[in-house]
């Protein structure tokens, strides 16, 4: 138990230590930004404050074990040379 107390109250030090920065898209950025670049990577990251939505392919990669497919099939478009204007034109600019 004061294993725990002592893990919250460092927990609450660290998170009262952090301030709030603004991104320079200030419709963009915060919780949202943050998940996109923790969970998909520094370029979902990027694109999504700069106002690119992230793909449901992105999502899928967040569910064990169905995130395997989808890993062999961005790896197969990978390597029959997709590039991003590719994505544009299938799936539109909101997304790449």
């Amino acid at each position: 138990m004061k294993k725990v107390l002592v893990w919250l109250v460092i927990l609450g030090v660290l998170m009262g230590s952090v301030a709030p920065t603004m991104a320079i898209n200030e419709a963009r950025g915060g919780v949202m930004g943050f998940i996109a670049g923790c969970c998909f990577g520094v370029r979902a990251g990027a694109a999504y404050n700069d106002g690119k939505e992230i793909h449901w392919r992105e999502w899928v990669m967040l569910i064990p074990y169905a995130n395997i497919v989808f890993a062999i099939w961005n790896g197969v478009d990978g390597a029959n040379g997709m590039q991003t204007s590719d994505y544009v034109k299938k799936y539109g600019a909101s997304y790449y």
